[in-house]
């Protein structure tokens, strides 16, 4: 198979972790619309903004919402130059790089409409929920493309427990995230108002449906926290490259900050710069831990030859 470009690869792995980052950026900001209440500051108009393309200037809130749609047409051009750059170098050289690539094109065209739909619908709770969890999954589809594009694996060996606790703590730290928008949406923010315990209580029996929202998170939470102390044990134990090792400590670094500012925003009842900096912390553990993932997929893919599978390299750890 005839290799990738190198000028086109790097272009677009550069490209594309730009927009990563530039979408990272995004969900912070949204979570500033949310927590200062200016979803709904342009009204329920889109995408104009109270008859406008401008917003009125001495409306802050209409200006937050504004601007989180101006950033995130910046992003849609990012895209769409990706996007361009994924078929010309990668359509027949690549198709985890090109099938990440289009996924993210259709996950920013899902976004969009979401967007337009919160605000048409009056912020329902539901309807935010997916608006997050779709970006999210943006940022996971665009890191997916830049990674692998950009990640040359040394080693190769045999899938194990590291895997398996790598996907799950992903797959958790997902669910973490949809359960906060969902905290969040369904008012339950500060229905706990003590940390850890809610209400005095270990489990808020009896305590109505918003405790209840709020408990479960936090439960969710725990799981990340013990499964991400196995992924580093794993790390260090079976992974002896060091690129593994630093992205699985990062992101139980992250995990820890998220959980100190999560403690943080009941402890200061919900002020706004706790509540961004939360979901700012459960964006950056999401996007470490998709990085591992893609690193790791990579790191033990294998390949057919005759009626078995094997690794394609003979360095393989035990």
């Amino acid at each position: 198979m005839q290799a990738v470009p190198a000028r086109p690869s790097r272009l677009y792995s550069y490209l594309a972790l730009t927009t990563s980052l530039l979408t990272l950026g995004l969900i912070v900001f949204g979570a500033v619309v949310r927590v200062t209440d200016s979803g709904l500051g342009c009204g329920d108009e889109w995408p104009t903004c109270h008859g406008s393309l401008i917003p009125p200037l001495d409306n802050i809130t209409a200006v937050i919402e504004w601007l989180h749609r101006a950033f995130a047409v910046l992003i849609g051009l990012f895209g769409i130059a990706t996007l361009v750059l994924a078929i010309r170098a990668y359509h027949k050289r690549n198709r985890l790089v090109l099938m990440a690539t289009v996924t993210a094109a259709v996950l920013f065209a899902l976004q969009s409409a979401l967007g337009a739909l919160v605000v048409v619908l009056e912020l329902p709770p539901t309807a935010v929920t997916l608006h997050l969890g779709t970006a999210m999954l943006l940022l996971g589809s665009l890191l997916v493309g830049g990674v692998a594009a950009l990640y040359q694996p040394q080693v190769r060996y045999a899938r194990d427990q590291f895997t398996t606790f790598a996907f799950l703590a992903a797959a958790l730290t997902f669910i973490i995230i949809l359960t906060g928008a969902l905290v969040r949406g369904a008012g339950a923010s500060l229905s706990c108002t003590d940390w850890p315990l809610c209400n005095g209580a270990l489990v808020p029996i009896g305590q109505g449906q918003g405790a209840l929202i709020h408990w479960t998170h936090r439960v969710a939470v725990l799981g990340l926290g013990i499964t991400l102390a196995m992924l580093v044990w794993q790390a260090w134990r079976v992974r002896p490259a060091g690129l593994i090792r630093i992205v699985s400590v990062a992101a139980f670094f992250a995990y820890l900050m998220q959980v100190g500012v999560g403690a943080l925003y009941v402890f200061s009842m919900a002020s706004d710069w706790a509540g961004a900096a939360h979901v700012g912390f459960a964006a950056i553990t999401w996007a470490l831990l998709i990085c591992l993932c893609v690193v790791e997929v990579m790191q033990t893919s294998v390949e057919r030859n005759g009626d078995t599978w094997k690794l394609q390299s003979e360095a393989t750890i035990n």
